[in-house]
């Protein structure tokens, strides 16, 4: 069996290693002959036989090294680049937020919410969306879940969340008329070395725009309690497996 497996292997390096030599060979040739050079000049450029371009040229150059592969590119003014594709086991660009959003929705379905992911709050533009809304319509509330990875520009980022949560209370108001209803807005953020740093760098701006009780968020979140009226900011785990309460520093 571990002949057949070795065998396969083999054909099918063989199969891709023929297909990425007629490719580079042709790329070689049209970049030789709109250069005006005959094979021969560029073999004394690169050090190679008129014939080693030759094979090149027409897919068999495998016999020559990554070193004189270099040279021809480098001789041509052409970039050389090997690579290997992306990984398919590794992880999505953005997994810590989708880990973010797992956790909440998950903590929010065991408290009674109907989890909602990318909640468009404008039907005409899908693009301004709510990372989670947990929503429940026996209590008449909604809370506007924005999960963060990484926090970029932090200006920006509330002015989008504070329009997000102005545009979730007109669909409350949609959904449930007149009638008292809560909705609340909380950051939900990746607590990376680099997320913390940014908060402790800053934090009367971080207290001004969340107000709100951290650990009455994280009750609203993970026990279904009322939400807090004032948005607030709570920490995920980095590896997305719980949350926690954000430490306010003391005020001096």
């Amino acid at each position: 069996m571990a002949t057949r497996i070795r065998t396969r292997l083999h054909l099918d390096a063989q199969r891709a290693n023929r297909e990425q030599l007629v490719r580079l060979g042709l790329d070689v040739r049209v970049a030789r002959l709109r250069r005006r050079l005959t094979q021969a000049q560029l073999g004394g450029r690169v050090g190679l036989s008129q014939s080693a371009v030759s094979r090149a040229e027409r897919g068999l150059g495998g016999g020559l090294t990554l070193d004189a592969w270099q040279r021809i590119a480098i001789a041509l003014r052409i970039t050389l680049r090997v690579n290997l594709q992306r990984d398919p086991l590794a992880g999505t660009a953005d997994a810590g937020h989708l880990a973010i959003q797992e956790l909440v929705l998950r903590l929010g379905r065991a408290t009674g919410y109907r989890g909602l992911v990318e909640l468009a709050t404008k039907p005409a533009e899908p693009w301004r969306s709510i990372d989670v809304a947990l929503v429940d319509d026996t209590r008449r509330c909604i809370a506007v879940i924005e999960c963060w990875n990484t926090i970029g520009d932090v200006g920006a980022a509330a002015r989008g969340s504070t329009r997000k949560l102005a545009e979730a209370a007109d669909l409350a108001t949609a959904r449930w008329g007149t009638a008292p209803h809560q909705v609340g807005l909380c950051w939900v953020v990746r607590a990376t070395v680099r997320n913390r740093a940014l908060v402790s760098r800053y934090p009367e701006v971080f207290a001004a725009r969340f107000p709100g009780s951290s650990s009455g968020w994280l009750r609203a979140v993970t026990a279904g309690t009322d939400l807090p009226r004032e948005p607030g900011l709570v920490w995920s785990s980095v590896d997305g497996s719980r949350l926690f309460a954000w430490r306010r520093r003391p005020r001096a």
